[in-house]
């Protein structure tokens, strides 16, 4: 849908909404332009809802409002600016006569940033939290780059944030990777996506903090490397993977597009009675944003080993466990579907000098990380 002038309006008032979801760009060689939501209980007084929205960039870009009305409200996006903007989807969530698409599960691109940014936090650690060692903690099947949280170790500084770990780059101001294990008790449903991007706040001193502002303009999404649909077992669990340590810059079609339906497919299998041991990583430079303080990432990688549900589960890693590896560019021209991307563990641990799947047995090793997954 383009909109050259005036706004677009709803013939009809929606029930319950609770945020609506709004992606949008530039058209053509146009110039950057405004745009308004607003929101209206008697079909005829408009208000505001947020802040004003700016589009800069032929990559789509997706806002989120919260609505706050406990009436049913009828919707209007006013283009407030001089220019022609593309609008392709919105998406309300919430709704009992919803018109579009409730999204609850996925990771929802990059959401409405506010400035001033939000305050720094830290995790809120709940029962729900993976266990520190053995089946099912995030780190059973190795550190790939033997990060440590020592202040030498700044590009490759480990980050335990119980839900998931991570190395962190000082220089990258992006995680190097992070890993995740998911079973059936981390994505209940229980929580919502909290949509509480937000700084870290026990970054090191002297290094340059990500806040949730950070991406603002960029182009990019707030690309979350664990999903936020992997962790709804709580609030605590939901709000930990929408802390800024978490997120690369991420092209939106990488994002919402071939990274979600890869996501949505290991949680498929994770329901179907699996288990899933995930390492997630990005290296390469196409760039950098927010002043030059964060690279962007050329590739984008993860590695899925997947178990039936069960104990002992490095020992039940077999040759023909199922080991799912693929490398994405970072761009809007990438195909929508995942398995085009498919690679061997070997070829990941080739471009990044990583040692991935370390705990197992090397023979094992082996075998696994120099398949490519086919089924």
């Amino acid at each position: 849908m383009r909109l050259r002038n005036g706004n677009i309006t709803t013939n009809f008032r929606i029930n319950g909404l609770k945020k609506i979801f709004v992606s949008t760009a530039t058209y053509g060689n146009d110039g950057s332009s405004t745009w308004q939501l607003q929101t209206s209980t008697d079909g005829q007084t408009f208000s505001l809802v947020g802040q004003p929205v700016i589009v800069n960039s032929k990559v789509f870009r997706l806002d989120s409002f919260d609505i706050t009305s406990t009436v049913p409200v009828q919707i209007r996006i006013v283009k407030t600016g001089s220019t022609r903007i593309n609008i392709d989807n919105i998406i309300f969530k919430g709704a009992s006569n919803n018109p579009g698409i409730t999204d609850t599960t996925g990771n929802g691109g990059d959401t409405t940033i506010v400035n001033p940014p939000a305050n720094g936090r830290y995790v809120t650690v709940g029962p729900d939290a993976p266990p520190a060692t053995g089946d099912n903690s995030n780190l059973l099947f190795g550190n790939p780059s033997n990060a440590d949280s020592v202040l030498s170790m700044a590009e490759n500084f480990l980050i335990n944030q119980h839900y998931y770990i991570q190395s962190y780059s000082k220089t990258r101001a992006t995680p190097n990777w992070v890993a995740w294990h998911i079973d059936a008790s981390n994505i209940t449903g229980a929580a919502d996506r909290q949509d509480d991007f937000a700084a870290w706040a026990g970054m090191q001193n002297g290094w340059f903090v990500v806040q949730s502002s950070s991406y603002m303009g960029s182009g990019y999404d707030r690309g979350h490397n664990v999903p936020s649909a992997d962790r709804t077992s709580s609030i605590n669990a939901n709000s930990a993977t929408f802390l800024m340590t978490n997120m690369i810059p991420q092209a939106a079609q990488n994002n919402q597009q071939t990274w979600n339906n890869f996501e949505q497919y290991v949680r498929t299998q994770v329901s179907a009675g699996q288990e899933a041991y995930v390492i997630m990583g990005s290296y390469g430079n196409s760039g950098t944003i927010a002043n030059g303080n964060i690279v962007v990432p050329s590739q984008v990688w993860k590695v899925v080993v997947l178990l039936s549900v069960g104990n002992n589960d490095l020992g039940r890693v077999t040759e023909n466990t199922r080991v799912i590896a693929i490398n994405t560019p970072n761009n809007n021209t990438i195909n929508a579907d995942w398995k085009q991307y498919r690679v061997s563990v070997d070829q990941i641990e080739q471009a990044t000098g990583y040692d991935l799947l370390s705990a197992l047995p090397v023979t094992i090793q082996n075998t696994l990380e120099t398949k490519i997954d086919n089924q």
